[in-house]
C-alpha cells in the first residue's frame, strides 16, 4: 500500500464522478481526461499537473470498490455503477 495526499484524491474523485456517465457505453479514458480538467482546482492541480496519474489512481480504486465498471471491447470505456 501507498499513502497518497487525501485532499488531492478527494478532489480528483469528485471531479471523476462528476464527468463519468451513469450508463454504458460510458467514456474512453482519453475523453474522461479531457472532461476532468475544467473540474480540477488550480490549488491541487496547477495547470493540470499530475492529473493523469491521479485520474488513473482514482479509476483503479473506484473499479476495485465497484463504483466504476468497464465495458467489454476496445477502446476501454468506463461508467458509474
Amino acid at each position: 500500500t501507498y499513502s497518497v495526499d487525501a485532499a488531492k484524491y478527494a478532489a480528483m474523485k469528485q471531479a471523476y464522478l462528476a464527468v463519468l456517465p451513469t450508463a454504458p457505453p460510458g467514456m474512453t479514458v482519453a475523453e474522461i481526461g479531457e472532461h476532468l480538467l475544467p473540474h480540477l482546482s488550480e490549488d491541487h492541480f496547477p495547470g493540470g499537473a499530475k492529473a493523469g496519474w491521479w485520474a488513473k489512481a482514482v479509476q483503479l480504486d473506484l473499479e476495485a470498490k465497484g463504483v466504476v465498471a468497464r465495458t467489454d471491447g476496445r477502446p476501454l470505456r468506463l461508467y458509474r455503477c
